[in-house]
């Protein structure tokens, strides 16, 4: 207990202790915002985005497939495509991730997680993940670890990263899911007991990224078992991925 004391008295008061409403700087990626009136019909503007993600007619923005890697909002014309420091991206569907000139931070938001009672009522206090990394480059998993230091300090909502799939509520996958991987990536899904859920986090997990044409992966494990929730970026954000589970089991 008096360790508990010392450990509160040199610490004071909690890093960021509103993780909800946390600032992000200015110079963050986040939610980009389209307009299409700046767009000059001379400009080849699929040919921009070197993974994809950027449609025409109407103009959108695939976040399944973004980087975040600002080549498009530096190519187009000045307010075509603005990334905003908005970094609550996650969804319940990959639908929800492809944004148009209508999306708004607020819209988007808003309609990004809906409400399912039988996860609150299982999840709402604690939920225990395995993260899987399927052939990532290490970017997602290191600021997943990050999600537990004291700056973000996640175990203070019950959440958590744990050894063993056995100990689990769900898994946590990086990486493209690479052929090497898919195998122990699906008996790690068939080691976690029932009730699980199953989140994808990064670029790479959500389309395959920059590997998304590799002869190289496998990807069948997302045909076979649903995906419960998507959280894009490249890395994602510590406090991207902490909202975005405690949206999933509205943690209050």
């Amino acid at each position: 207990m008096f360790d508990t004391l010392k450990m509160k008295l040199i610490q004071k008061n909690q890093f960021i202790p509103d993780i909800k409403n946390a600032k992000m700087r200015d110079t963050f990626r986040g939610l980009p915002v389209l307009d299409n009136s700046k767009i000059n019909s001379a400009v080849d503007v699929e040919k921009i985005c070197p993974l994809k993600a950027l449609k025409t007619n109407p103009l959108e923005i695939d976040l399944s497939k973004c980087s975040f890697c600002g080549n498009c909002e530096r190519k187009l014309p000045e307010g075509a495509v603005k990334f905003t420091n908005f970094y609550k991206l996650a969804t319940d569907s990959k639908e929800k991730l492809i944004i148009n000139e209508q999306t708004t931070s607020e819209n988007y938001y808003k309609n990004a997680v809906a409400i399912r009672k039988e996860i609150y009522s299982i999840f709402n206090r604690s939920i225990k993940f395995r993260q899987v990394s399927a052939g990532g480059c290490n970017g997602c998993e290191m600021e997943l670890n990050a999600c537990s230091n004291a700056n973000f300090d996640m175990a203070r909502f019950g959440i958590d990263f744990v050894a063993s799939p056995r100990h689990a509520d769900g898994i946590v996958i990086t990486g493209p899911i690479t052929k090497n991987m898919a195998y122990a990536l699906e008996n790690c899904y068939k080691s976690t007991p029932e009730p699980k859920i199953v989140v994808l986090c990064g670029v790479c997990a959500l389309s395959g990224g920059i590997f998304q044409n590799s002869t190289e992966l496998n990807r069948e494990f997302l045909d076979k078992y649903k995906v419960d929730l998507y959280i894009p970026g490249c890395p994602v954000h510590p406090l991207t991925f902490i909202n975005a589970v405690l949206d999933f089991i509205r943690k209050k």
